[in-house]
């Protein structure tokens, strides 16, 4: 597979718990290059090396079945899969084989649907959980000026319509209704490249981040933009991924790109609570446990931050580059997908991995 210029930025902007910006300059491996034996996991963690290109994660309602998105390799490859893995063992339930790669996924209600998003192709694709076939599929028409599609990104299901981010300057949100998968309606003028989305039941706002810096607020009942946010002002800002604290009114937003921080907002306003430093892609709030969960790409890491107080309170080694994260509906589980370096040529040393932590352990 022929990765161009133009696509290569799509990549980069996907920094998504979602997507994760790739490494294209990272050295190629050579034969005299030492091998390190793996680190000891701690006796709570779980992980299984799986398969390349691993991006976004499901689980469903009954807790019984885990659906992970895979773009496979970006070298010589065509297609992705769609596996369903065992939540508690991460062995392998089943597998759908797309001719299109997938990114960024969401579950309906019932759990009878998974959809991802097939970011290169600029489109949406539905598969039946019960036989993991390809429903159907939305191919949006934006084209940017080389007659690329937009980049299909983070997905958000709310109230039987897909919130659908594009990584286009200018982009856009495009609002599907999850049955039919028919376009109902755009959100334009949306900044460069959205990159971040979540839906808030206290306020019922989508909140859309951006490549250029902004937290836009929008009324799902019109699809308006009410506000735009720009936290950091005129300092360079790729937005990323939300969470929220519901009870505090916080939204928790990451940039691993230009700012290297986590900005917790008051979700009415977007005033500044507070900033973390340090780099951070995905981000999770878990009110069961008053914790909150950061994959840091750059070191490795994921970590367990107190709510109150932000201080860390576990730090958990998984190298090269912990990616997207996922917590279970009673929020003493957590998954984490782990991705490889990029080579020149984009190919990896090995397969990305799935990794579950037993957080009551």
């Amino acid at each position: 597979m022929k990765m161009n210029t133009s696509v290569l930025a799509l990549l980069a902007a996907m920094a998504l718990a979602g997507c994760s910006a790739h490494n294209t300059t990272s050295a190629q491996p050579t034969a005299q290059a030492p091998q390190t034996a793996p680190a000891q996991l701690p006796d709570n963690v779980m992980k299984r090396a799986l398969a390349s290109g691993l991006y976004e994660m499901a689980l469903s309602p009954q807790g019984d079945a885990l659906y992970v998105s895979s773009a496979e390799g970006f070298k010589d490859v065509q297609g992705g899969v769609v596996y369903k893995l065992d939540p508690k063992t991460l062995k392998t339930l089943g597998a759908t084989h797309t001719d299109l790669k997938n990114f960024g996924m969401a579950i309906s209600a019932d759990g009878k649907t998974v959809y991802v998003t097939n970011s290169l192709d600029g489109g949406v694709s539905a598969i039946d959980t019960s036989n993991g076939k390809v429903l159907s599929r939305t191919l949006f028409p934006e084209r940017n000026e080389k007659g690329q599609p937009y980049g299909a990104r983070e997905i958000v299901l709310h109230n039987g319509n897909l919130y659908i981010g594009a990584v286009a300057d200018p982009a856009l949100v495009w609002v599907v209704d999850a049955k039919t998968l028919k376009v109902k309606a755009r959100i334009k003028n949306a900044g460069k490249w959205v990159t971040g989305l979540h839906f808030s039941a206290q306020t019922q706002r989508l909140y859309v981040a951006n490549g250029g810096g902004e937290i836009l607020v929008v009324n799902p009942r019109n699809n308006r933009i009410e506000q735009r946010w720009k936290p950091l002002g005129d300092k360079p800002a790729l937005l990323l991924n939300i969470a929220e604290d519901e009870s505090t009114g916080r939204l928790l937003v990451t940039d691993n790109s230009k700012a290297k921080t986590t900005l917790v907002l008051d979700i009415h306003s977007g005033k500044i609570v507070k900033q973390l430093a340090g780099d951070a892609l995905a981000v999770k709030f878990n009110a069961k446990r008053h914790e909150i969960y950061l994959t840091q790409r750059e070191s490795g890491k994921v970590l367990s931050l107190d709510a109150t107080s932000y201080a860390v309170k576990q730090r958990w080694d998984l190298p090269p580059h912990p990616n997207s994260l996922l917590l279970s509906a009673d929020g003493q589980t957590l998954f984490v997908t782990v991705k490889q370096a990029f080579n020149k040529d984009h190919s990896t040393n090995g397969p990305d991995s799935v990794v579950r932590i037993d957080l009551n352990k």
